[in-house]
């Protein structure tokens, strides 16, 4: 490629020249549309992120029944509109680690007991208004009082006390925990002023964008913060989220240009999708996982014999193949699997006809076994649930699949009703997926799982520094999650999202949630 058509590329990677006008200069000198587009493409990467421009999103989960207050965002829309306008101390960096927000340093004294976080200087809200270490220390409260309808809740329970001294916030803990930083990057504990107790759904806080229009469960508007303190994110200058929660209309309004990324590729047409023009398929690995949850304080799923009925009744590896299609592997119970790094591998549970009816007949349980299910609760969900129901004729139970409405299902079914479909992402360490979901105390203990001896291991666990005997009482952790919990979990799933290639800067293998851990928005720009 000569120099001249590289000079006229990156004319137009900066945004000095248009790019049809590049185009045709590029064809008037013989070069074929297609090493065009390369010459520019390469050329937008060397020059760097571009601001300004719109990113347009198409996300799925949304519903009308949604808040704007992150204490209680339950599903993807609300997890990114949080990302736009929001922050937390600290943030999963794509590696696995943490990188400051607000908190532009911290550290542990000697036994892990006591915690200080020193806050960014200079850093102001949305509003003017500068960030203070009581913003921060009121912001966990919130989320730390009984009386909260936080998501984060189960995580703050072994805070025994919080202080300020100047910028910094301080910490005292009940006992030893280790990943208390991780912990407080959970996505819940977005700091507001005053910890947000007077307006909650304010959405006043230090993300890159400000919220301009929010319709819940249709459309999100966010634009560029002039103020954010991180040239590093928030090129675009308008951010467009727009709630798309059917697969097919999804994935057709990103093939025709209407937004440029979307969540969740259904995996059956996700390597048809790669090979539209202009699409890119971006698959990760991680923590995420379909399952089916059971309460065990409601008959029958309190009945013992009834939940190892149903768990051997469930075809794992059919599942993963015909509803993943390669994107994820088999799950076995537990919500733990080997993207954490003192997981355990235990014996793999396998779909077994005749166990299944043996507790079934055990349990005493007849007739049908009302399970509910929607596409909003993870793709292919609807098919999960029929394929469930087609391995469990084979014990003799019988499934009764009831299709819920996608709207409303994150408010109305899911943490309500007694057996669902479901999905979680994941956390970046084992303690914050146990506490979340699982504690006795977790407002989002989804199985109803009450169980005092994994309660004890789980806390005694935040407080041992040696590693090799964090990772037995993980084990056995996990182990009474998956012989006595509610938790059938088929499959991990991968994260598959896609771009436009309309928009540049996606970094492969980011920790976290779907969409670089629903950060691209933030971290992509526009390049054409």
């Amino acid at each position: 490629m000569n120099e001249h058509i590289k000079y006229l590329a990156k004319q137009a990677a900066m945004g000095k020249m248009p790019r049809r006008e590049f185009l045709g200069k590029a064809s008037a000198l013989g070069l074929a549309a297609a090493t065009a587009n390369l010459a520019m493409s390469s050329a937008v990467k060397a020059a760097g992120p571009q601001k300004g421009g719109t990113i347009r999103v198409g996300i799925q989960g949304g519903g009308t029944t949604d808040s704007l207050d992150p204490a209680t965002a339950a599903n993807s829309t609300a997890n990114m509109v949080a990302r736009l306008w929001g922050e937390t101390l600290l943030a999963l960096a794509p590696d696995g680690g943490l990188e400051p927000k607000v908190a532009e340093s911290f550290e542990a004294s000697a036994d892990a007991k006591t915690w200080t976080f020193k806050i960014r200087d200079g850093i102001t809200f949305s509003n003017g208004q500068p960030v203070t270490a009581e913003d921060v220390l009121q912001t966990i409260d919130r989320h730390s009082n009984e009386e909260t309808k936080s998501g984060a809740l189960g995580l703050l329970r072994g805070i025994a006390g919080m202080r300020t001294d100047g910028d910094l916030f301080i910490v005292e803990l009940e006992a030893p925990n280790a990943d208390l930083p991780y912990l407080l990057s959970d996505y819940h504990l977005v700091i507001q002023p005053g910890g947000g107790k007077e307006d909650p759904a304010a959405v006043i806080g230090t993300g890159p964008y400000i919220l301009k229009a929010a319709d819940m469960g249709v459309r999100f508007v966010a634009e560029q913060n002039p103020n954010h303190w991180d040239d590093n994110i928030g090129h675009a200058g308008t951010i467009e989220a727009i709630v798309i929660n059917d697969n097919t209309a999804r994935v057709a309004a990103l093939q025709s240009g209407q937004v440029d990324m979307i969540d969740r590729v259904p995996p059956r047409t996700a390597r048809l999708v790669d090979r539209a023009p202009g699409v890119t398929v971006r698959s990760t690995s991680g923590a995420g996982h379909y399952v089916f949850i059971m309460h065990l304080n409601t008959a029958p799923f309190d009945n013992h014999d009834l939940r190892m009925a149903l768990k051997y009744a469930i075809n794992r590896q059919e599942m993963v193949d015909k509803i993943l299609f390669g994107y994820g592997s088999v799950g076995n119970d537990t919500p733990i699997n080997g993207s954490y790094p003192i997981a355990t591998e235990f014996e793999q549970r396998d779909y077994d006809p005749d166990k299944a009816a043996f507790h079934f007949k055990k349990s005493g349980h007849s007739g049908p076994v009302t399970l509910r299910s929607s596409e909003n609760s993870f793709p292919g969900a609807l098919d999960a649930a029929a394929l469930f129901q087609q391995s469990a004729v084979a014990a003799g139970i019988t499934l009764d699949v009831k299709r819920e409405p996608n709207d409303g299902y994150w408010s109305e079914v899911w943490n309500k009703q007694p057996f669902c479909t479901s999905y979680w992402g994941g956390r970046p360490v084992q303690d914050q997926m146990l506490s979340t979901a699982y504690l006795s105390t977790a407002d989002w203990n989804d199985t109803r799982f009450f169980n005092e001896r994994f309660d004890q291991i789980v806390i005694a666990a935040r407080a041992e520094l040696d590693e090799a005997k964090r990772k037995e009482m993980y084990a056995e952790a996990s182990a009474l999650i998956r012989d006595d919990g509610g938790l059938i979990c088929p499959m991990f799933n991968d994260f598959v999202g896609a771009t436009s290639d309309r928009i540049d800067g996606w970094v492969d293998d980011h920790k976290g949630f779907d969409l670089m851990d629903f950060r691209a928005p933030l971290k992509m720009w526009v390049a054409a």
